[in-house]
């Protein structure tokens, strides 16, 4: 499977144009920078771990995607506090992040399944 098929990569492709789109005009470049990147590791860490070799390094791709969610999540709930990121689309992105969280979960054990059979 390609990863451009996995409904996990295309929302987390689509969270991070989102938050891109969101904070575009912020002049806040540190927490700007550090909340982009942590989007947009998700998408990339699922595609670089679909392009390995093997399920083990796709596991460890999968779960640096997973870690990205959470400390995306922390970055989402901290622009909340500071008025960043208003209350309804925090809520929105943290909702999207925890399912995305739940569908690398399951990519994770789907893989490590694969490799114990190899």
């Amino acid at each position: 499977m390609k990863f451009e098929d996995l409904n996990a990569w295309k929302r987390a492709a689509r969270l991070s144009a989102d938050i891109y789109r969101a904070f575009q005009g912020s002049r806040d470049y540190g927490f700007r920078d550090q909340i982009t990147r942590s989007s947009l590791s998700i998408a990339s860490n699922i595609a670089e771990g679909y392009e390995r070799d093997s399920m083990k390094e796709k596991s460890r791709f999968l779960s640096y995607a997973k870690g990205s969610c959470g400390e995306l999540r922390t970055q989402i709930y901290i622009g909340m506090d500071i008025g960043y990121i208003g209350k309804t689309q925090g809520k929105q992105w943290l909702e999207e992040s925890r399912e995305l969280s739940r569908m690398l979960y399951a990519l994770m054990q789907s893989a490590r399944n694969q490799g114990s059979k190899d």
